[in-house]
C-alpha cells in the first residue's frame, strides 16, 4: 500500500503489535472479551438486535497500561512531530492532562480498536492493520476535516423533515443505532426511553468543515446550548439536549462531552412540534443570540427567563420580573418595562391594557418570552426602547408590526 508517512506507519504498527500481545496475554490469563446484545428501536417499527464482541471497552479498560508501554511513547513522539495531528491532540473524550493523552485517545486507541475489529479479535492480520492505517492517513492528511457533533434532543417532535437552524446546526430524527455505531457504550448516556417516545427521537446535529491546519474543534457544548435556547424561545417547548454530546472527526469517534447544565435540564411542560414556522423563527433567533455578548442587559434578560423555566411560585415570578426589567426597564424599573412591553406586544389600545395587566405584579411567562422574541427579531434593543418611549409620549406611532413569519410562529 502507498504510505505517506513511513515513520508513523512503523511506529503505530509497532504499538498495535505490542498492544495485541498484551491484550492476548490478558485473555490467556482468564480475562473475558465482553459481547453486546444490542436492541435498536425506532418509532412504529420492530426492534432490531445485534450480537457482537465489544472490542472497544476491552481495550479502553486497559488503556492506562497500554499508554505506558514503550511502543506507545515512541508513537506519541512521532505523532507530536506531525502538524496534521495537532487537532487530534485536542480530543475531549475525558479531562486531559496533556496533548499526549489526547493523541493516544483520538489516534492510537481508535487505530488499535479498528484493527482489532477488522481482525475479529486479537489474532493479528497485516491487511487489517493496513486498512485501518490507510483510513487514519486519509483523515490526517486530507484537505481538511469533517467535524460533527450529535446531542439527543427531547421535548420536541418533528413533522418528518429536518429543520435547519443555520451555521451547520439542524434538528433531525435520529437514525436507528447511529450513536451506538460509533460509541457502543453510549446506551447508558442517552436520556431515558430515547428512541421509544415521539418526543424522544430527535437529535441536534452540528456539522462543520474544518480547514487543513485547524487545531481547535468548534465549541459544540456552547453552540448546542444556544440552539436549545433558540428553540425554547421560538416554540415554548420543554426542550433539553444531552446529557452529553458525541463528537466525531472524519466520521471517527472524537470525544464525548457534557452538555451545559441549563441546556441539559428539561423544563416542565408538554412536548411541542417544531414546524416550519417555529423552525424558521428558531433559526433567526439563534443567529441573533450573539447580540447578548455585546448587550449585558439583554444577556441578563435571557438568562433570567431561562432560569425561570426551572422554578415555580415566587421564585419564578421574581426571575420573570428581573428578566423583563433587564430587557425593557433599565434604570426606570419595572413600571417602565411593563408599559413598554404593552406597547411592544399589544396591537391596539384594548390589547395593550390586557398585556399591561398581565405583565404587572407576577408577569405572565409567555408574554415575557414573546417580549424577548420581539426584541431579538427587531435588532437594536436600545433603539427599540427609545422608539417605545416616543410612542408613549405620542411623538410617533407604535413600532412597525412584527414580520408575518414571526407572528405566525408565535401564534401557532
Amino acid at each position: 500500500m502507498s504510505v505517506r508517512a513511513p515513520h508513523l506507519y512503523r511506529s503505530l504498527r509497532a504499538f498495535c503489535l505490542g498492544a495485541f500481545r498484551l491484550l492476548l496475554a490478558d485473555l490467556d490469563g482468564g480475562a473475558d472479551l465482553p459481547f453486546a446484545f444490542e436492541e435498536h428501536t425506532s418509532l412504529d417499527r420492530p426492534a432490531l438486535y445485534e450480537y457482537r464482541p465489544l472490542v472497544r471497552p476491552f481495550v479502553e479498560a486497559r488503556s492506562h497500561k497500554l499508554a505506558r508501554h514503550e511502543d506507545a511513547r515512541i508513537a506519541i513522539e512521532e505523532l507530536k512531530r506531525e502538524h496534521a495531528a495537532a487537532i487530534f491532540a485536542r480530543a475531549h473524550a475525558s479531562p486531559r492532562a496533556s496533548d499526549d493523552d489526547g493523541l493516544f485517545a483520538s489516534v492510537m486507541q481508535p487505530l488499535l480498536v479498528r484493527t482489532a475489529e477488522l481482525c475479529g479479535g486479537f489474532d493479528w492480520d497485516d491487511a487489517a492493520f493496513d486498512k485501518a492505517y490507510a483510513e487514519l492517513e486519509a483523515s490526517m492528511f486530507g484537505r481538511g476535516h469533517s467535524y460533527g457533533a450529535v446531542a439527543p434532543l427531547i421535548g420536541i417532535t418533528l413533522g418528518g423533515q429536518a429543520v435547519a437552524l443555520g451555521g451547520g446546526m439542524r434538528v433531525r430524527t435520529a437514525a436507528t443505532g447511529e450513536v451506538a455505531k460509533l460509541w457502543p457504550e453510549a446506551g447508558g448516556l442517552l436520556p431515558a426511553d430515547f428512541g421509544r417516545e415521539p418526543d424522544r427521537i430527535c437529535v441536534l446535529e452540528l456539522e462543520r468543515p474544518l480547514a487543513r491546519g485547524d487545531t481547535e474543534p468548534p465549541d459544540a457544548p456552547g453552540e448546542v446550548a444556544d440552539a436549545v435556547t433558540a428553540i425554547r424561545l421560538a416554540a415554548a417547548a420543554p426542550v433539553a439536549a444531552g446529557p452529553v454530546l458525541f463528537e466525531r472527526l472524519d466520521w471517527r469517534p472524537y470525544g464525548v462531552r457534557p452538555v451545559l447544565p441549563i441546556a441539559a435540564t428539561q423544563p416542565v411542560g408538554e412536548p411541542t412540534r417544531l414546524d416550519s414556522f417555529r423552525g424558521a423563527l428558531a433559526a433567526d433567533l439563534l443567529g441573533r443570540l450573539g447580540a447578548a455578548d455585546e448587550d449585558p442587559d439583554l444577556g441578563e434578560a435571557l438568562d433570567r427567563w431561562e432560569l425561570s423555566l426551572f422554578q415555580d411560585g415566587p421564585f419564578r415570578a421574581e426571575q420573570l420580573r428581573e428578566s423583563l426589567v433587564a430587557l425593557l426597564g433599565g434604570t426606570d424599573g419595572l413600571w417602565a418595562a411593563v408599559v413598554r412591553g404593552a406597547i411592544l406586544l399589544g396591537e391596539d389600545g384594548k390589547e395593550r391594557v390586557n398585556v399591561q395587566e398581565r405583565l404587572a405584579g407576577d408577569p405572565d411567562a409567555d408574554l415575557v418570552r414573546r417580549a424577548l422574541v420581539e426584541t431579538l427579531v427587531r435588532g437594536d434593543r436600545a433603539t427599540l426602547v427609545r422608539m417605545l418611549d416616543e410612542t408613549i409620549l405620542g411623538l410617533r406611532p407604535a413600532p412597525a408590526a412584527r414580520p408575518p413569519s414571526v407572528a405566525r410562529a408565535l401564534a401557532s
